[in-house]
């Protein structure tokens, strides 16, 4: 890796190239895995990120900033490093960014998952000899249930919530997690509304062409609105807020790979958990490294110590890449650039 790749403080340096990978500061030219803030900072002069990022990506971005986009599995060079982005199954435009110079490999994997998920591409495997990779659900304790399970209990609860007459309230970050949410919900039970922060996000992902149900922006709603039996998707930071008021009797959950922890759901105060997570977990984690098959994995973001004690004690050469601050897991609205906590306050 330190052939191409140097750590530096703003993050992983490409000296050939003159260009950082998810920099943690503003720099020059910035080689983006995708759009949530943690990877994508604001300030950048230059922008390369794979070309199902674009509407995404500009929506958070300075409008001066200069943007390049890569078709999957489309190259360029910059100071004789090949650049490549492919599928990472994160959100939509997530990419695993491949770097090769002089027949060496290093393949920068940032957030992703495998399976399927109807709003984004799935995940490739690509072969290498050096693989960064996450580690944010890197135990044992981490194995997700399906997607169509959980989706069965989500829709199940919101029937359960409209015979009762209440409404729904479930929590999703507002770039990738809400839309998965969404295009899992079944629109027969009811109406679906949005928080905007969410809304502006589904806007970009139907323009790139993802399918998702119809929504209405909760702003866009006469204020006495009846909201029995609907369900509202909405960003974490809003919960407790008096934003939440305004919907009256409501179930709340909140859907999140951290739900698989015992006593998260109490500690977010929320009525219901669903474990759906856009990371893999630890049995993929395992298979994602054995699929790529490098020679040394670099392990960052999560639970580095306990996944390179077993990759090693498992015959393969892994070691720990200071994620240098980095923060864990996706974004909220704020993060993603939005002031979600203030967007769609009741007007005194």
């Amino acid at each position: 890796m330190e052939a191409i790749l140097q750590q530096t403080p703003r993050g992983l340096y490409c000296a050939r190239g003159d260009f950082y990978v998810d920099p943690r500061f503003p720099v020059a030219r910035a080689v983006i895995t995708h759009a949530h803030s943690d990877h994508a900072r604001w300030g950048c002069h230059k922008y390369l990120a794979a070309k199902p990022c674009e509407h995404v990506l500009r929506l958070r971005m300075s409008a001066d900033a200069e943007f390049q986009f890569l078709p999957y599995g489309e190259s360029l060079v910059m100071g004789g490093v090949e650049i490549s982005f492919h599928p990472a199954g994160h959100i939509l435009g997530s990419a695993q960014i491949r770097l090769e110079y002089r027949g060496h490999v290093v393949l920068i994997t940032g957030d992703y998952k495998l399976g399927t998920d109807p709003t984004c591409e799935a995940w490739q495997p690509i072969r290498c000899h050096s693989m960064i990779s996450e580690s944010t659900f890197g135990l044992p304790i981490y194995r997700w249930p399906s997607p169509e399970s959980i989706f069965q209990s989500i829709n199940q609860w919101w029937r359960e919530c409209r015979d009762e007459g209440k409404c729904c309230l479930l929590y999703g970050y507002a770039i990738g997690k809400s839309q998965r949410l969404l295009a899992g919900l079944d629109p027969t039970i009811g109406k679906i509304y949005c928080h905007g922060a969410v809304e502006k996000g589904n806007q970009q992902y139907r323009r790139t062409g993802i399918a998702l149900p119809d929504t209405t922006h909760v702003s866009s709603v006469a204020r006495k609105h009846d909201w029995k039996g609907s369900m509202i998707v909405a960003v974490p930071s809003v919960h407790g807020t008096p934003w939440v008021k305004k919907f009256g009797c409501c179930s709340t959950a909140m859907a999140s790979g951290w739900m698989a922890v015992r006593g998260a759901r109490r500690r977010r105060s929320v009525d219901r958990g669903f474990v759906l997570s856009d990371h893999v977990d630890w049995p993929n984690l395992l298979t994602a490294i054995d699929a790529c098959n490098p020679e040394t994995v670099w392990l960052t973001h999560g639970c580095t110590a306990s996944v390179a004690r077993y990759l090693n004690e498992h015959g393969r050469n892994a070691k720990i890449l200071d994620a240098l601050g980095r923060t864990e897991g996706d974004e909220d609205a704020t993060g993603a650039g939005f002031d979600s906590t203030t967007e769609e306050l009741p007007s005194s």
